[in-house]
């Protein structure tokens, strides 16, 4: 079979060290904030020369904690429960002949780093912190937006929302330039879509802070903050 390789240009920085919590897709969570690092070879400011007169970007990644050895025709895609199996070609299951991801993302800004050069404030990225960035091309609404497109069987928008429950005594513990990304992602249930136990108890963590909750119906109830040690 014939191979190519490919060269990290970049790495996301995000407050998910885990995959646990991240959103499905890119974009759900407008509030996520990010950082698109370059590596010191991509550090020249030229290379982004043009790039902050648009308003979003496409990043490129691979899914760095999805590599396996050979790869399946089908998958279980989350949102048909994670039991029924669809061609992996009709979903954006990391589990790939190829590992690679792609999200679009709105630039917020770019920012002259002292030590890393140039550096992307990015929101409502879909990925883990470390995730290496392969490539990034500005989006262009007129040639990759398609209102009229149909979305198969992952319907027409990203799900139901669940109802967050949010105690004030813990509100006051979550940074409140996080809280509104916080509640952002448990609105949209990061439960994997095979455990749907009311009565279990769930753990993420995020910026910084382990998050304890359950969900009982369309109800998310946080329990717990706490540091991460």
């Amino acid at each position: 079979m014939d191979s190519l390789s490919m060269t990290v240009v970049a790495r996301i920085r995000s407050d998910f060290p885990t995959k646990f919590g991240i959103p499905r897709q890119s974009g759900l969570v407008e509030a996520l904030k990010a950082s698109v690092i370059f590596e010191p070879e991509y550090r020249n400011p030229d290379a982004l020369r043009g790039l902050e007169g648009f308003s979003h970007l496409w990043l490129i990644w691979q899914f760095s904690e999805a590599v396996r050895d050979g790869w399946s025709p089908t998958v279980r895609p989350p949102r048909l429960g994670g039991n029924t199996r669809m061609g992996v070609f009709a979903t954006r299951s990391p589990f790939r002949p190829n590992p690679i991801g792609l999200s679009c993302v709105r630039l917020e800004r770019v920012e002259q780093h002292p030590a890393l050069g140039p550096v992307l404030l990015v929101s409502g990225a879909d990925l883990m912190d470390g995730t290496p960035i392969l490539d990034l091309k500005p989006y262009l609404p007129y040639a990759d937006c398609r209102p009229e497109a149909s979305c198969g069987f992952a319907g027409p928008d990203g799900g139901k929302l669940l109802e967050v429950e949010l105690p004030e005594r813990l509100r006051a513990l979550v940074p409140e330039e996080k809280r509104e990304a916080l509640l952002g992602i448990l609105a949209r249930d990061p439960r994997p879509s095979y455990q749907q136990d009311p009565g279990r108890v769930y753990g993420m963590d995020f910026a910084g802070l382990n998050i304890r909750f359950s969900v009982e119906g369309q109800v998310l109830r946080v329990c717990g903050v706490r540091p991460i040690p």
